[in-house]
């Protein structure tokens, strides 16, 4: 099942320094899960930036935040990156600490394989398995993600097989290529958040910025410098920051 595409509905937008006289929306908590090396934190930055940067360093896992608009509800953003630690034997998964700290955080997941690698869409199953041992009452919504679409020639993975494994979960997936195509990579982050926004019900009360602890973000100095460009006189009614 393919979600729907809301590119047109969705704005980016840093969050701006704490203020007594600001409402902060609540926050909605991601986090993108997956065996090493499938592209976790390139699609990270591309959702956010539209940029895809091909190479990383192994992480230890990062959290991003921004401010989004949902089809007119403003949404306080985190995304967690995880590192590959994940190793399947048997059918069992082995877990770090901090990932499962990760899982018993969030309140949705992209759970993403490499198309080119078999080994990372086994490790699918039983990390979903494992969110919904963390989260036995819960109903966080779950996506698959089949990232590197455009490496057909090296492909270890059939569309069907992510389709099938879906169907079995009960998940949503989508097979998408991280850098060839940002609208996909942008649609299955923005019917994530939307998920957990209907889940949650975050359409009415809105928190002070006391209450919620504002995460530290890359590049936080280039983000508070284009957020006071938006504030200046000179411009009526931004739309998008990004």
């Amino acid at each position: 099942m393919r979600p729907p595409s809301m590119s047109g509905h969705f704005l980016l937008a840093p969050i701006p320094e704490s203020s007594s006289d600001y409402l902060l929306p609540r926050d909605i908590k991601l986090a993108v899960l997956g065996a090493g090396r499938v592209g976790k934190s390139a699609m990270i930055v591309r959702f956010l930036t539209k940029r895809f940067i091909g190479d990383y360093e192994p992480n230890t896992g990062k959290l991003y935040s921004r401010l989004v608009c949902v089809e007119g509800d403003q949404l306080s953003l985190q995304i967690q990156d995880t590192p590959g630690g994940i190793q399947v034997q048997d059918n069992l998964m082995q877990v770090v600490d901090s990932l499962s700290k990760c899982v018993q955080w969030a309140e949705g997941f992209l759970l993403v394989y490499s198309i080119t690698d078999y080994d990372s869409y086994q490790s699918i199953r039983p990390l979903y398995q494992h969110i919904r041992k963390v989260h036995p009452d819960s109903k966080a919504p779950i996506i698959i993600v089949g990232n590197k679409g455009d490496l057909l020639h090296a492909r270890q993975v059939q569309t069907d097989d992510g389709v099938q494994l879906a169907n079995e979960l009960g998940s949503l997936f989508l097979e998408i290529s991280t850098s060839e195509n940002y609208e996909d990579v942008c649609d299955v982050f923005q019917h994530l958040c939307k998920e957990v926004s209907k889940l949650h019900g975050l359409s009415g009360e809105r928190r002070r910025p006391s209450i919620i602890p504002r995460p530290r973000s890359p590049n936080m100095q280039d983000l508070k410098r284009r957020f006071k460009q938006a504030l200046s006189p000179k411009v009526k009614a931004p739309s998008s920051l990004g």
